[in-house]
């Protein structure tokens, strides 16, 4: 189901990460959902089992919805955790691994350079030119630390063995560091994105000292070997950053993605920071479920023409594009950039 007539080119979501004023309204989104997959590239997921496959159905996805990148990971890589029952959303609290030091002695912890990134080479004969990979990770610093520990059993920890979690959090942080240095390498990735959920509604996790102490530092890294391989870094993070983002433009990440209606809307944030940080997405999830076509085309447009002289905006979702978003609401909120070539 190809939507439009451009053909992709990275240097559009390039400029935007750079806020300037692209040569054409631009999309940006983490990831969309099988089912929307499937749609766009017109025919069924060959499954992860397939990994060529997958990939070249991927990047058809990616292309027929007139973006300029498409989102993979680099490697199969995860951080092993315990099985937790998964509903609609799973608990910080269950699942963990690591609570004392024997059992952060005993944990098996990963190598990424054990894993196969050869997907980032192969990439090379489905992108079609203008096209580059945007590679995210499993999960970020502070999501696996969370993961791995428990997040109430990780707050007792910061007072009673802070030394400890300084462990944890580096044997973390090496791992993924290694693991976008890896990624920055290949000429197929063109961005680097950093995903990794930092608070909810109305604060962060940790207070902005143990950030700066235990967070931050490696999302500085992550940044710095993504630069240094010339390639531009987002941050994707939920929740309420408002008393962070001044720390993530000081870190250095080119883009802030992952906005909500009910903490800031987009608008409101691209006013504010839209001058020291790109601003991606932002279309509230909920907003985009929820409301008609109409309003859907009213608030894309409205945002589109807001940074049309300014830039240093790419159109899409608050946060992703799960399943439950009607599909023709998606394509509403797409078309608005893709009619205006």
């Amino acid at each position: 189901m190809k939507i439009h007539n451009r053909t992709p080119n990275i240097e559009n979501l390039y400029s935007v990460l750079r806020r300037e004023v692209p040569a054409r309204p631009t999309l940006f989104e983490l990831f969309l959902n099988e089912p929307l997959y499937e749609s766009l590239a017109g025919r069924k997921s060959p499954g992860n089992h397939n990994e060529k496959e997958h990939l070249k159905f991927l990047i058809d996805a990616f292309t027929a919805a007139g973006y300029d990148y498409t989102t993979v990971y680099a490697s199969s890589m995860t951080f092993p955790s315990a099985d937790q029952e998964r509903k609609d959303t799973i608990s910080l609290n269950k699942g963990f691994l690591i609570t004392d030091e024997a059992t952060f002695i005993e944990y098996k912890w990963p190598d990424p350079g054990h894993f196969d990134c050869s997907r980032l080479e192969i990439a090379d004969d489905y992108l079609p030119d203008g096209m580059k990979l945007m590679v995210m990770g499993p999960g970020g610093v502070l999501e696996n630390t969370i993961m791995l520990t428990g997040y109430e059993n990780l707050c007792y920890m910061l007072y009673e063995e802070p030394q400890l979690v300084k462990a944890i959090f580096d044997n973390v942080g090496e791992r993924l560091l290694k693991y976008y240095t890896i990624a920055s390498q290949h000429d197929s990735v063109g961005i680097i994105a950093a995903n990794d959920d930092w608070g909810f509604k109305t604060q962060t996790f940790f207070s902005i000292q143990d950030m700066e102490k235990y967070v931050f530092p490696w999302h500085k890294k992550i940044v710095d070997i993504a630069h240094s391989h010339g390639k531009p870094a987002i941050i994707h993070t939920c929740g309420y950053m408002n008393d962070v983002m001044d720390h993530i433009i000081e870190i250095g990440f080119d883009g802030k993605h992952s906005f909500e209606d009910n903490i800031m809307p987009v608008e409101t944030a691209y006013d504010k920071w839209g001058g020291s940080i790109a601003i991606l997405g932002g279309i509230d999830i909920d907003f985009i479920t929820r409301s008609s076509i109409e309003s859907i085309v009213t608030r894309c447009r409205s945002m589109l023409e807001k940074s049309a002289k300014t830039g240093g905006y790419a159109l899409g979702t608050g946060n992703s594009v799960p399943e439950y978003i009607p599909q023709d609401n998606y394509l509403a909120m797409i078309q608005t950039a893709l009619t205006r070539l």
